[in-house]
């Protein structure tokens, strides 16, 4: 059994010998540990990897770990077996450019998730799904019939066992009954420019005001509009020489590249939030 463990609580002394003598004694080789302490708020964060060769379970180290360290240093903390796929739902409106590049990366194996299916609220992209072979469920989203369209989707990530969800330029404000039931397990993409260029045409109003650098940020998404924790973020840069449509299409390119960080990340376990914050481990 190979089991990544992620790890926060306040800060004091003995934490880690505490943590790797525990799985020594169930039999556990720790393979990667890393750690941070955040001194201004004095919390320990953690993450490690260990292998188990004896039969021993997640469910046994779970209700142990729970029974014994957990509260003697109050942590709050989780476990993942490496050798388990998390399923990742993808929504989606019109701007295939996300979308495209992580149906490739997954169909070459480098992001180890399964896609039970994609969800739009258009009918656009719904020959790309086609091509991987992956359902897709079209569900209009408007202000007559948002009680109806949200209550689809969360019928939809329930049935089909859901984990998280990414948000691969989907152009709608996701509910906070659906953000409840995901809780840092959704994930948005979006250009770098908020607060300064809002609206529908933030290039057009970066371009006018001579940008010299075009950046792209994702997160994890909450109540307050782009404003979660940030999980990655990129620059490249520009100059008088560049057109908007050279804006466009290096903002779309980074978009693409910062959202497949940010979705590895998350698939490895690799991201702790805390405080409206990520610790990222690498």
């Amino acid at each position: 059994m190979n089991l990544t463990v992620l790890i926060h609580c306040p800060d004091q002394k003995g934490i880690i010998s505490a943590v790797t003598n525990f799985l020594h004694e169930k039999g556990g080789n720790v393979v990667y540990l890393d750690q941070h302490v955040d001194k201004q708020a004095a919390i320990f964060f953690m993450r490690l990897e260990a292998e188990f060769e004896n039969g021993y379970t997640q469910q046994l180290f779970d209700s142990e770990f729970k029974d014994t360290l957990a509260p003697r240093f109050n942590m709050k903390w989780q476990s993942h077996l490496k050798k388990i796929k998390p399923r990742m739902a993808l929504f989606v409106s019109k701007y295939n450019h996300c979308l495209y590049d992580l149906l490739s990366r997954y169909h070459s194996g480098e992001l180890e998730a399964e896609i039970p299916f994609i969800l739009s609220n258009h009918k656009d992209l719904g020959f790309i799904a086609e091509q991987f072979g992956i359902p897709f469920y079209h569900v209009p989203f408007s202000k007559e019939n948002r009680e109806e369209a949200e209550a689809e989707q969360l019928k939809l990530l329930k049935e089909h066992k859901v984990d998280f969800i990414v948000l691969a330029r989907y152009m709608q404000i996701v509910s906070s009954t659906v953000i409840a039931q995901y809780p840092n397990k959704i994930i948005n993409i979006h250009h770098s420019f908020l607060p300064a260029f809002a609206g529908a045409k933030p290039y057009h109003a970066a371009f006018k005001r001579g940008v010299k650098i075009i950046g792209a940020t994702s997160h994890y998404v909450t109540e307050e509009l782009d404003a979660g924790p940030i999980i990655e973020q990129d620059v490249v840069p520009v100059s008088h020489t560049h057109t908007i449509k050279d804006f466009i299409a290096k903002g779309r390119d980074l978009e693409k590249i910062v959202l497949a960080r940010a979705v590895k990340l998350h698939l490895k376990h690799k991201t702790m939030v805390y405080n409206n914050k990520t610790v990222i481990f690498t």
